[in-house]
Order: structure tokens, then sequence, then C-alpha cells
């Protein structure tokens, strides 16, 4: 019964989402109330109050009352949507209450779903908010009453309803029900063909293949932990049958799935996140985030290819790589196709994005109708594939939506007391105009908040409290929120709270800990990336074509030398020989300097040619893989 009901009300999500994306969103208050409305509802089903033995149906009871309570505010907010947003009302007693209840099921919704490190952090705001008055200095405030808390966050479009639940409701949950339809319309399938197709046959490719695969899941689901749980349950036991140790084999799905996140032209969904916070197209910011992007996979794929053939691990087995013939059929590629071309032929014409979703859609299902059609295949089956997509869009949307939901309410506190500029001016006191020393500061912040958080969420939080901190030091907006969104978003393969890693482990039955490692050490340019933001504009896209070349360039040899250095390559059977070379040339590469470049450069050469890291012995049989015994942190 609750499965069924479930699966009905992850329809009427899947529905709403697409209709609205279709023909237009209803008023700001109404489309946001009633998603609020029917992802809580969902949420319930989904993730129960989980009490044993006699208690069970008082857990029952309890998530009624609150899903009724919850539902009754959406419903009075929607049903007096012009009212709050002409008048402007004061809050009553009821106010309150509905305020209360909606909070409470908002927060406990997300400790269900994510862990408690979220409800904590928004906690800790109202906290802060009421009793905030009551701390000296700086970080005080005026304080602030029940009633007016109450009308922020209920009865106005800045609160709860406000633009971050805005854009879950419609952008991110278009692009969600986008991903769910490609994937259901064969996307799924050709996107792991494809990748083993591409990689499969180098040496080490089922780790080449994971990255592939990883990458062109991650950028439309909008979740690394989401990411890993569906791709890692394919590519984690085929690394593991090539010979790759379970923590190894967990931190590859962890970072590539993570690397999804930052990749164009979606990333994720954070592109239109960042599209609304700082008014930049959303075409700029794919752009943006193209040259780093590459740059992070071209190091992860250099060193799981060095440490492949250092460590003689085979291929994938031929006869699981299919043929180019199945891999290409068009009756496969033609939605997947459809659906890209669909999407971005929209986005360039200039329509909003939810249209452009909805268009790709379209453009997805119509091959993949026609397909079945000349296969011969059930029309059952069609209609349910196609029902399914939108069953798996609903059930998409939840989490990212209840906590955008709950980040709002967060984000509307923090410009209510004002300590997101507190936070900046603290760091710009501490940091001074070094802009370097208010990066690390920033990072190390971005780091911590947003540990336990999933990457949307985790992004908006940082670009509320510590963007502002870069901006006040002349750092463009762009390049103060691409710097703090990579390090929110490799916060989930960052000890001790990473997520991403905590679920890639479980599928390699590994320990958690050996697999983070790992997954710092794949994914350790990520970390020094951002700080090139700050140093080289051409990074970003930005300035001359000299500048670009220049960014690429010293982005390029920081990439290599990195990658050369953690895939514990020798030079003349020494490591510590080829750290000599290498780690000064890591470093020589971030400094904004054409001597330093050069000299980087220098370095990486002479260390490639002496050493050469790439002439390893290769496998003795792409068919009997050899097994590498792992370490005491599970590292080849």
């Amino acid at each position: 019964m609750r499965d069924n009901l479930r699966r009905a009300v992850a329809l009427a999500i899947g529905l709403f989402i697409l209709y609205t994306a279709a023909a237009g969103a209803f008023d700001a208050l109404i489309q946001r109330s009633v998603m609020v409305a029917l992802v809580v509802s969902l949420g319930f089903l989904a993730y129960p109050l989980k009490l044993s033995g006699a208690a069970a149906k008082l857990g029952l009871a309890v998530d009624l009352c609150l899903w009724a309570a919850t539902t009754a505010a959406c419903v009075y907010v929607a049903v007096n949507a012009e009212t709050i947003m002409t008048s402007l009302p004061t809050a009553g007693p009821i106010d309150i209450a509905l305020a209360a209840v909606l909070v409470f099921t908002l927060l406990e919704l997300a400790r269900r779903t994510v862990g408690l490190a979220f409800p904590i952090l928004v906690a800790i705001g109202l906290a802060y908010v009421f009793f905030g008055h009551l701390i000296p200095g700086r970080l005080g405030h005026r304080g602030y009453d029940i009633w007016f808390v109450t009308e922020t966050i209920l009865l106005t479009d800045i609160g709860v309803w406000g633009s971050l639940t805005g854009i879950a409701a419609t952008i991110i949950a278009a692009f969600v029900l986008f991903g769910a339809v490609l994937l259901h319309t064969g996307g799924g399938q050709t996107f792991m063909d494809l990748a083993l197709l591409v990689s499969g046959r180098s040496v080490g490719g089922a780790a080449k293949m994971a990255t592939v695969a990883s990458a062109s899941f991650g950028t439309v689901n909008g979740s690394a932990v989401a990411n890993v749980a569906t791709t890692g349950t394919m590519t984690i036991p085929l690394m593991r049958r090539i010979g790759y140790p379970a923590p190894f084999a967990a931190a590859v799905e962890a970072v590539a799935s993570t690397g999804g996140q930052i990749t164009p032209p979606i990333l994720g969904a954070a592109a239109f996140i960042m599209s609304e916070m700082i008014g930049t197209e959303y075409l700029r910011i794919a752009l943006a985030a193209l040259i780093p992007a590459a740059l992070f996979y071209t190091g992860l794929f250099t060193t799981i290819h060095l440490i492949a053939l250092r460590k003689n691990i085979g291929f994938v087995p031929p006869e699981e790589i299919p043929s180019a013939k199945t891999a290409l059929h068009p009756v496969r590629l033609l939605p997947v196709i459809g659906g890209l071309g669909g999407l971005l032929w929209m986005l360039i014409a200039g329509r909003s994005v939810a249209f452009s979703a909805a268009f790709g859609v379209v453009c997805a299902v119509v091959p993949f109708v026609i397909g079945d059609i000349v296969a011969r295949r059930k029309p059952l089956a069609t209609l349910r594939a196609l029902l399914d997509s939108l069953v798996e869009a609903g059930n998409g949307i939840v989490i990212i939506a209840l906590m955008l939901a709950g980040a709002q309410i967060l984000v509307s506190l923090i410009n209510l007391t004002g300590v997101g500029v507190t936070l900046s001016s603290l760091t710009v006191a501490v940091g001074g105009e070094h802009l370097f020393l208010v990066g690390l500061i920033v990072a190390l912040a971005c780091l911590v908040l947003g540990m336990g958080i999933p990457t949307t969420a985790a992004y908006v939080l940082v670009a509320a409290v510590m963007a502002p901190a870069l901006i006040a030091i002349d750092v463009e907006p762009l390049v103060a929120h691409m710097f703090v969104f990579y390090y929110a978003t490799i916060s989930v393969i960052t000890p001790p709270v990473c997520i991403a890693v905590f679920v890639a482990a479980s599928i390699a039955k590994t320990d958690w800990w050996p697999a983070a490692v790992n997954a710092v050490r794949l994914g350790i340019v990520t970390y020094i990336i951002p700080f090139m933001f700050l140093s080289y504009p051409g990074m970003l896209w930005s300035g001359s074509p000299w500048q670009i070349a220049e960014a690429v360039l010293s982005g390029a040899t920081l990439v290599f030398a990195t990658s050369l250095l953690l895939a514990g390559t020798r030079i003349r059977d020494s490591r510590w020989l080829a750290a000599a070379l290498y780690l000064p040339a890591a470093v020589l590469a971030i400094v904004p300097s054409e001597i330093a470049l050069g000299a980087a450069i220098a370095l990486t050469l002479l260390g490639a040619v002496w050493g050469r890291p790439f002439s390893r012995p290769k496998v003795a049989s792409p068919t009997a893989p050899q097994a590498v015994p792992g370490t005491s942190t599970g590292a080849p």
C-alpha cells in the first residue's frame, strides 16, 4: 500500500514538473508551496519515522500529524498568495504555529535523508536569530521577536518561499526530469556502453570507464552521492574484477561522481543557481567551468593510467566491452542526441531553462517511441518506461527540494541578521589584503560548512556566507562564486564527513578511511585549481587569448606534475628524486609568473624524459588481469 502510494505521489510530482516546465510556472508562491507540499508528502512516504515494536504505530501517527500540518501551511500560503504579496500581512498565533511546524518538518526530513549536519546548521541559525542580541561585539545583532521571524519565514517570498525554493521547484526540477527521461529512454545504458567503448581497451580501463560514466551521469543528476549509488553498483565491481583494490575502486567512483558536479554544461544544476545569485548568463557560467573541468578529468585519467601501468592492472575483459555497432546504434543513440541537442538548442535560442529542459524531454521521447515502434516492442513496455521516468523524477527531486527549502530558511536568517556580512568582514580583517590568505580561510570554511550537505545546498550556504569575503577584496563575483562552489562540491570527498566516500565504500565492502585517503589523493588537483582562478583570469575563460592559453598551460603543467607525483612514479627507482622534480614543478605552476611557469614546464619535462613514467611494463594478458595486493591504505 505504501509503495503504491509512494509511486503515485512521485508520478504526480513528475507530471507537475513536466506541465509547469512546458506551460510555464504558476505564480511564485503557488508554484513553490505546491512543490513543497508534494515533496514533503513523498518525503514522509519514502523516509518514514522508524520506530520498532509497539511504537511503530506512534511513528505513523507522528508522520501523519506533521504531514497534515505542513500541507495545511502550504495550502494556506497558496490560497493567500496574492494577499501575502500585496498587503504584507502581520503574523498571528496560527501563522506562528504553521511556520514552526513547516520548519520542523523540513529539518526532520533533512535529518532522515542526509543526517544531522544540515539540520544542526539551520537550528544554530534559528538560535542566533532569537538569542544573538545577547552576544557582545560585532557578532551580536539588535534582536528579533517571534512575530517578525514568522512573517519573514512564512509570509514573504524571502523565507521558505524564497528564490532557492523557486529554483528547486522550476529549473532544477525540470533538469531532474530531463535527466530521468534521458536515462530511462536508453541514455543510462548508452552512457555506460560508450564509456566502455572509449576506455575499456586501455590499461586499467575499468577505472577510466567509471570516470567517463560517472561524469556523464553526474552532470545531469545534481547529486554526487546519488550518482555514486547509481553508477557505483556497476563500476566498482568491474574495477575490483580487473585487480583494483577495493578502497581505490571506491575512491575512483566517489571522485568521478563528484567531478560530474563541476562538469559543464549543467554542473549538477548548480550553474542555474549561480546564474540567479550573481545575475550572470547561464551559458557564461558553463563556459567558465570548461577549462577547470577538463583539467580535473585530465588529472584523474593521468593518475589512473600511471597507477595501472605501474601495477600491471589489466584491461576490461573483451566480452564485457560492447561493439561499436551496439553502442552507436541509432535506436539507442538518437534519444540521447535528441534530448541533449534539443536542450542546448533552446538554451542558445534564449528560451527559459525550464522550457529548454521540457523541450529536451520531448526530443528524447519522440525518437525513443519511434524506435520502440520500429523494433515492435509492446506499447505497454514503452509506456511503462516513460511513466518510470516521471516517477524517477519525482523521487529524484525530493532531497534536493527539501535541502534547498531548508537552505533558503538559513539564507533568509543570514540576511536578516547580517551575520554573513559580519563573517566576511572578519575574514578580510584576518586575511587583510592578501588574496591567497583570504582565499585559504574561505576555502577551509567552505570545506567545513559543506560537510554532510548535498552539493546544491552546500553551495548556496557558502555562497551566502563566504563569497562576499572574496568580493570585498575586489574578486569578480563569478570568480568568487566558482571558488566557493568548488570547495563546497569537494566537501563530499573530504574527511571526516565525506558522504560520497561513505556510499562508495559500502558498495566496495571496505572501510571508509582508506577509501577517503585515496579519494583525496585522486582529487588533490581539485583542491588547488580554485586558487588558480584567483591568479589566472583565463582559467575561467576570461581575458585575452594569451591569458587563456597561459591559464591552460599552467593548469596542464600543474595537473601532470601532480599526477606524476601522486601516482608513485619513480626516477632511477627513487620516489624521492621524482618528488624533488615534480613537487617544485606543481608549486611553480600556480605562481602567476611566466618565469615560474617556464621553470615548472622544464622540471616536469625533465622528470618525464628521465623517468619515462608512461613506458612501464604492460599487462601480460588483457584477458587475465593480474590481481594487485593493497597496501595498508588500500592504495595501488
